[in-house]
């Protein structure tokens, strides 16, 4: 159960910085290790007196005794912190400060059994609501389960909620805000929006100087070619590109997904809707397309027409994976981001160069988040068939 305990404390402390809660992180982190730390000392002091692997006897405590005052005067940090987020928190955060108590009356030899009985199934109650709470209210979107309004108000909290944002940033789920983000783009704005793999930087196809300015955003090299999106394989047929039967198989299975085709280059993309961007968006013999799996993506792709494509972070640093990196990052540079909370990966698409599938098949170009050995296994299945 201590080792159980710990872990759950590890983990969550994990999944908060995942999700850029620092503080959660933290606090998290402290109490796996504060857990971990009581837990363990009573069970190894617990052993037979033939078998002691700990010895906290007289004369023996002030290591363990400094330990517990360490945590004393951590936890009391993260309590003044936690009365600026909600009394759930709070309360999370004085129930560890009871059992640092119980923790340094133990290296002290004097532990009251009732006590610890009570401290400890506070405890157990308040980490039972507030995982209860935590869990309904991000299922069903509401505050079903309230977790109390923070009892402290930073001056400079206050300060940074009435900062206005960078840029727009409407959310996805949001019929006004799908359209604020898709009128931006028409007008020649770049935006960040979500993919279904990562976060990406967005800017129609039909202006060349929003695609002109999605390198100097980026800081990206101009020999990088940017992709494009588009809502559905039927609209690349309309434009009736001069792709071979194996080819137009082999992007059904891909399409939609985290799949990328480079294809040859020509004509047909002005009627696809690329417009004046056409000389702006691949090389100047292939183009990279993709249909993404994402409904909110497709949505807003069917308001604008094709939209060049590239990851949203400043050139050669890792991808982002949450809407508030975008902002955080770049959201000084951009006219808007459309906000969709954590992305549904955490690496970019898969690229694949077709334009000589005919000849010699199809070459993985980078590998993301579909395993090449998977898309060699779609080809071959459709080579096959």
């Amino acid at each position: 159960l201590i080792l159980i305990g710990g872990f759950v404390q590890l983990l969550a402390g994990f999944l908060a910085f995942r999700k850029y809660d620092h503080l959660g992180g933290a606090a998290f982190l402290t109490f796996s290790a504060l857990w971990s730390s009581y837990g363990a000392t009573k069970v190894l002091c617990a052993a037979p007196v033939s078998g002691h692997l700990l010895d906290i006897g007289a004369g023996h405590t002030e290591g363990f005794t400094a330990g517990s005052v360490a945590f004393l005067v951590l936890n009391a940090f993260l309590i003044i912190l936690a009365s600026s987020f909600n009394v759930v928190l709070l309360c999370l955060t004085l129930a560890m400060e009871l059992l640092t108590v119980c923790f340094l009356l133990f290296t002290l030899e004097n532990l009251p059994l009732p006590f610890e009985i009570v401290v400890l199934s506070i405890l157990s109650v308040i980490c039972f609501y507030g995982a209860m709470a935590s869990l309904t209210n991000c299922m069903f979107g509401k505050n079903l389960l309230m977790m109390g309004p923070p009892l402290l108000t930073v001056q400079s909290s206050r300060k940074d909620r009435e900062d206005p944002l960078p840029c727009v940033c409407p959310k996805s789920h949001l019929t006004s805000g799908l359209r604020t983000i898709a009128e931006l783009l028409n007008t020649g704005a770049v935006c960040g929006v979500p993919t279904d793999t990562v976060y990406a930087l967005a800017a129609s196809c039909k202006h060349p100087q929003a695609i002109e300015k999605v390198y100097r955003i980026k800081d990206r090299p101009q020999e990088k070619p940017i992709c494009i999106f588009i809502s559905n394989l039927e609209q690349l047929r309309a434009a009736a590109p001069p792709i071979s039967p194996l080819l137009w198989e082999f992007m059904e299975n891909v399409y939609p997904g985290g799949i990328g085709c480079i294809i040859q280059k020509g004509e047909w993309l002005k009627k696809l809707g690329v417009g004046a961007g056409y000389s702006r968006v691949g090389t100047q013999d292939s183009i990279m397309i993709r249909v993404p799996d994402l409904t909110v993506l497709v949505h807003l792709i069917d308001m604008t027409g094709p939209l060049a494509i590239t990851s949203a972070n400043p050139s050669g640093e890792v991808d982002s994976t949450h809407h508030d990196m975008v902002i955080s990052r770049l959201g000084h540079k951009l006219e808007g981001v459309l906000c969709d909370g954590e992305s549904d990966e955490v690496v970019a698409s898969t690229v694949v160069n077709c334009t000589k599938i005919d000849e010699s098949g199809i070459t993985i170009v980078r590998e993301g988040c579909i395993p090449a050995g998977k898309v060699m296994q779609i080809f071959e299945r459709v080579k096959n068939r």
